[in-house]
């Protein structure tokens, strides 16, 4: 089957079904990650205080995300980051662990909707959406030259 679909002049590239088929609702990932100096607002930037940022925990929970989603992808297909609405509701010190849960919520073709929340302890830290889209990794690369 070709894999190029024309829609007037547009060539548009579909990625085969059997890529999704294991990408079910429902997929639950957990990463763990200390809070060093560099992610800290202080360090970042965003606050003056050596608690964990804001935009650290978007980081975390973004790379939970994307490297548990790679392993049911080809070698030559990842995941991008295009929305992340979250809330950080309670500051994690310096040095402390803080748990990354992400639940796979929908997959609608190629974007992927995730539930995340973060952890310090049994303390709810942060939580709320990420979306991410799968992208052949060459093609991507191109579009920046």
């Amino acid at each position: 089957m070709d894999p190029k679909i024309l829609a007037g002049k547009k060539v548009i590239k579909r990625f085969p079904d059997f890529i999704f088929m294991s990408l079910t609702p429902g997929l639950t990932f957990r990463e763990k990650y200390v809070v060093t100096s560099e992610y800290t607002a202080k360090h970042l930037g965003s606050g003056s205080v050596e608690v964990l940022a804001t935009p650290a925990m978007i980081l975390f929970m973004e790379h939970t995300c994307r490297v548990n989603i790679d392993n049911f992808l080809l070698e030559n297909r990842t995941t991008v980051g295009t929305h992340v609405d979250v809330y950080h509701v309670k500051p994690a010190p310096i040095n402390s662990e803080v748990v990354i849960e992400a639940k796979l919520l929908q997959v609608d073709g190629r974007k992927l909707i995730f539930y995340v929340a973060a952890y310090w302890g049994d303390k709810l830290i942060g939580y709320g959406i990420h979306e991410r889209y799968i992208v052949d990794k060459e093609e991507f690369a191109q579009k920046i030259k």
